[in-house]
């Protein structure tokens, strides 16, 4: 099997998931990969909005369900979580949609959100609207700066499946750290 071919088969599945663990460093990378022709742009597209989505939407349902276990307790201790709820509090509506496009409030600003009195059903819609607005953005960026990646990446690997090779690692970096997290936080919890 080719790389082309397992990317073309198991594209739109990776950037779903690093959409949610990773972020905008999958999705460009996604948006890069379908400016190559390896999936349709707006695969590429709902993969990633979705992706989100669906990552927030568990957030934000964990600190809502989940807000006196030690983990949320942990979470509450750290500095950024109390920006975000000040953040909240000043702009709620503003705050909710666009706590993704802010480095360092992605993960912990839906537990923050759903440890408060937010409803389930008005943090659902903005984050629908605000997941397809930012996936459709991210996706977009690395799809319209596709060919000045490419030769960007051709003058230093002049290999002609660089980008392909460079998209696959950069998205199989990114699940792997997600992946790390992931498992770091469970063990935590155990602990």
């Amino acid at each position: 099997m080719s790389i082309e071919s397992i990317i073309q088969h198991y594209g739109l599945i990776a950037l779903f998931a690093g959409a949610g663990i990773e972020g905008e460093t999958v999705v460009v990378a996604g948006g890069l990969l379908a400016h190559k022709g390896l999936f349709p742009l707006p695969g590429a597209m709902v993969a990633a909005a979705a992706g989100s989505f669906v990552a927030d939407q568990t957030f934000f349902s964990l600190g809502r369900y989940f807000r006196d276990k030690p983990w949320v307790r942990r979470a509450r201790e750290k500095p950024i979580f109390e920006r975000a709820l000040g953040l909240l509090e000043r702009y709620p509506i503003g705050f909710i949609f666009a706590f993704r496009f802010i480095y360092g409030f992605r993960t912990i600003s839906p537990i923050a959100i759903g440890t408060t009195k937010v409803s389930t059903k008005l943090f659902v819609m903005i984050n629908l609207v605000a997941a397809i607005v930012w996936g459709i953005v991210f996706t977009g960026i690395g799809y319209l700066f596709g060919h000045s990646f490419e030769k960007l990446i051709e003058r230093f690997l002049p290999d002609k499946h660089a980008i392909l090779i460079v998209g696959g690692v950069v998205v199989a970096i990114a699940l792997v750290l997600g992946l790390w997290h992931w498992w770091r936080g469970r063990r935590t919890q155990a602990a």
